[in-house]
């Protein structure tokens, strides 16, 4: 029987320890995919993928990724995967909305495509782990990305070393939806 939707939302999890077991490519490739599809303003699609699985290359980025002020995230130098969401930033229709409206229309486009890439993840097993504190420098540095390209996120992916992960509560629907008015 397939999971729905909701139970497959309900069963994704942060995942920050992962077994040592690598992560077929053609998996990743099923994750792309279901990101690809993601929309996006003006159908943009400002998002790339850069998957870091060379073992050597990981070490370089991760040593200057996570370092310093950003060494709390030093945990991800042990995922089999890392996975750089990069914007393309020359694109005109997100300049123009940004100036009239004040919003990084790349960045809520980037997160949808992000979180379709996490749940195709979890659908095929894997885990994985959002990471928005890393050295933006130490990214572009490690793995010389041209400056038409902002690594905006990354992140972690691997096969979950625990698959029980404890419940984390959420807020009550009441506190977060509300009809025709906020409360």
């Amino acid at each position: 029987m397939k999971t729905s939707f909701i139970e497959l939302v309900k069963s994704r999890r942060s995942v920050r320890r992962f077994q040592e077991k690598p992560v077929e490519r053609e998996l990743l490739r099923q994750c792309i995919e279901a990101a690809r599809f993601a929309p996006s303003a003006s159908h943009v699609q400002p998002w790339r993928f850069l998957i870091v699985d060379d073992p050597d290359l990981k070490k370089v980025l991760t040593q200057k990724a996570f370092s310093g002020i950003f060494s709390a995230t030093r945990w991800a130098a042990k995922a089999p995967i890392l996975v750089v969401i990069l914007a393309e930033l020359d694109m005109i229709t997100n300049r123009i909305g940004r100036q009239f409206t004040g919003l990084h229309y790349y960045l809520i486009d980037i997160g949808i495509a992000g979180e379709h890439f996490v749940l195709q993840a979890r659908e095929l097993g894997l885990g994985t782990c959002w990471i928005g504190w890393f050295s933006e420098r130490g990214v572009r540095k490690a793995l010389d990305i041209p400056r038409k390209y902002r690594p905006a996120s990354m992140l972690a992916v691997g096969y979950p070393d625990v698959e029980h992960f404890s419940d984390k509560s959420r807020h009550p629907l009441e506190k977060i939806c509300w009809f025709n008015k906020v409360r």
